[in-house]
């Protein structure tokens, strides 16, 4: 949404409010295809979270567990997109910084898979299973994904690598990763999508709408596709897409070869 722009020479306003706005319908379409996949999960999850308020107590169910560890875990991006939005509008002006925060993603990317490696082939410690996390774990991965507010920062690979990191598998963390968006992206869109409707900007609706549809179809190929490829692959071949692609772009924009 920001580097392709900037590569073509889209003449788009990256600094206006209308953006960010389109690009949370994107991710609306994302939280749909995510809500859509992981639907037999998400009921349980949901059912589960209802009952406990209402008994105003905790039963410790599998489902019950993975409810409030979603809620700690929802609360850091929560409170930091609330409180910085006006800071990440204004980096979303520049290719340069965005650039940047790619290669760093790809960087963190690697980080958390030497460390996983780490920890359970060199020392040999066991995998934990989600639903045995602390609630401070799932904050920790609640800020790793907060960083994703910085854009070129990938959201499920800074909370798949914070997943990696209080010790869970690919596969356990990516599932927390994706579940852990759905309520995030919901939340930014009741702030933003609004604004899609206002007198000055219902000319884009269409083209959010048409963006949305695609963007939920797609997410959902991919969730299916990365489900499975965790199972048995890493995220390596992902920090070197990112460390490649944010610095041949980084050196595009900074020399003015495009």
């Amino acid at each position: 949404t920001v580097l392709i722009p900037a590569l073509l020479h889209w003449k788009i306003d990256l600094s206006d409010p209308t953006f960010l706005a389109f690009v949370v319908a994107l991710h609306l379409g994302t939280a749909f295809a995510l809500v859509v996949f992981y639907w037999a999960l998400w009921r349980g999850v949901v059912a589960a979270f209802f009952r406990s308020i209402v008994r105003g107590r905790f039963e410790g169910t599998a489902d019950e567990r993975t409810a409030w560890l979603l809620v700690a875990g929802t609360i850091p991006a929560g409170l930091l997109g609330v409180f910085f939005e006006r800071e990440v509008r204004g980096l979303f002006a520049s290719p340069i910084p965005v650039s940047l925060f790619l290669a760093a993603n790809g960087l963190v990317m690697f980080a958390g898979e030497a460390l996983r490696r780490r920890r359970h082939e060199t020392l040999h410690e066991s995998y934990r299973k989600l639903e045995s996390i602390s609630y401070l774990d799932a904050i920790k991965v609640g800020v790793a994904q907060a960083f994703a507010l910085l854009p070129g920062i990938s959201r499920s690979g800074t909370s798949i690598v914070a997943g990696l990191s209080i010790g869970l598998t690919e596969s356990d963390a990516a599932r927390f990763s994706f579940l852990l968006a759905t309520p995030v992206i919901l939340a930014a869109g009741l702030l933003e999508i609004p604004q899609l409707f206002a007198p000055a900007t219902r000319g884009i609706l269409g083209e959010a709408v048409v963006g949305g549809i695609l963007s939920a179809l797609t997410a959902y190929l991919s969730v299916a596709f990365l489900t499975k490829y965790f199972q048995t692959n890493d995220l390596r071949p992902f920090g070197w897409y990112c460390l490649c692609a944010g610095m041949l772009c980084f050196a595009l924009f900074r020399w003015g070869i495009v």
